[in-house]
């Protein structure tokens, strides 16, 4: 019973002890100063947001550099990226030496760093690294139609950590930078779209190929984006036996899709309106 009482006595003691005043205070300008440093980078996030804002989308779109619209892209969404990084680095900064941690003294220890590279820094590092390297030799800007790892889609944000793609099916692929190895960009060549019409032995080839070569005289190849006249490659075995008759023509970057379908209804229409029975 006196242990208990001489405990609570002691503790009574220490609580009295206590500046409670001056930890107030304290902890009253902790908070003040860090609610002050929010607004002030909220305020300098916002201003330099519409600064960079400006600067792309109004600055650089209007000037005679020659600079794609794509590349403007990409550059845009890396610079705001950047800023935002470096507006968290001193609100951490300033954050942690608010409330008494040596940042400066931690960073310098030689066990902080190492305690950084085995938590994933490392990786980090490797995800600017790759990041910078592609941006730098420009293997995809916002917009290109791409592959990398298997996914298909186009490229909708290029960040210092990430890069995003969007699938044909509208699902959204973050990639870290240090993963991208091999890119297939779909968006900087003209693109071939190949058609194949099956035919049988007993068609009327050469008037299937006259059918096909006046449609093809008579294109439009602006309101197609082709870059090439469709022209008629040959006939070609399929694995299953069909004979088929191959017409190739170039596209603009993403326009070879609709182009293929489009030709490739005109094609059968007219052979059917002709007359001409082909295999299913």
């Amino acid at each position: 019973m006196n242990s208990s009482l001489n405990f609570n006595s002691l503790i009574k003691k220490m609580f009295l002890k206590v500046d409670w005043e001056a930890v107030i205070q304290h902890v009253a300008s902790v908070v003040f100063q860090l609610v002050l440093l929010t607004i002030v980078l909220l305020l300098i996030n916002w201003i330099g947001k519409k600064i960079i804002r400006h600067i792309f989308k109004t600055g650089l779109r209007k000037s005679k550099r020659g600079i794609s619209p794509k590349k403007l892209d990409t550059i845009y969404t890396l610079v705001l990226n950047i800023f935002k990084y470096i507006l968290m680095f001193f609100w951490i900064y300033a954050l942690l030496s608010a409330i008494g941690i040596p940042v400066g003294t931690l960073i310098a220890g030689a066990g902080i760093f190492s305690l950084a590279i085995g938590l994933g820094a490392q990786g980090f590092v490797s995800d600017m690294v790759n990041g910078f390297f592609i941006l730098l030799e420009q293997q995809i800007s916002v917009g290109d139609t791409i592959t990398v790892n298997g996914i298909d889609g186009q490229v909708t944000y290029v960040g210092i950590r990430t890069t995003q793609i969007q699938s044909i099916d509208g699902t959204l692929n973050y990639i870290p930078n240090r993963n991208i190895t091999v890119v297939s960009n779909k968006s900087r060549n003209n693109m071939q779209a190949l058609m194949e019409i099956p035919v049988a032995s007993s068609n009327p080839f050469e008037e299937i190929t006259k059918i096909i070569n006046q449609i093809n005289e008579n294109l439009n190849l602006a309101e197609l984006q082709l870059t090439v006249k469709p022209y008629i490659v040959g006939f070609s075995n399929q694995p299953d036996g069909t004979l088929v008759i191959q017409i190739a023509t170039y596209t603009k970057p993403g326009a070879q899709f609709k182009a293929k379908n489009v030709l490739l209804e005109r094609y059968l229409t007219a052979i059917t309106d002709a007359g001409i029975e082909l295999p299913k």
